[in-house]
């Protein structure tokens, strides 16, 4: 009967553990970010890059303030005002 308990806690402690994993790593990825880009760490400071970054345009390009609300950040780094910048629509 003890040996069922043992084998009984590890099964629910890998579970729990493997759960805390899975959720680690979907906010890692970004999955829990409401955000239309992220800040990326650079040195001594940050950048705040698109989703949507265009790959061939540098880090240093992308501002290190955060957009303001009714502010978007280009795949080119440029900071437009969200009307003069065309959203992407899904069907």
């Amino acid at each position: 009967m003890n040996s069922k308990r043992k084998t009984q806690f590890k099964i629910g402690f890998f579970s729990v553990l493997s759960i805390a994993a899975i959720f680690a790593l979907a906010d890692s990825l970004g999955f829990f970010n409401p955000k239309e880009y992220t800040e990326v760490n650079h040195g001594s400071h940050s950048h705040y890059v698109p989703h949507d970054r265009d790959p061939n345009v540098p880090l240093s390009r992308f501002p290190m303030e955060e957009p303001a609300d009714d502010e978007r950040i280009t795949p080119t780094g440029q900071v437009v005002k969200k009307l003069a910048y065309p959203q992407e629509t899904t069907p």
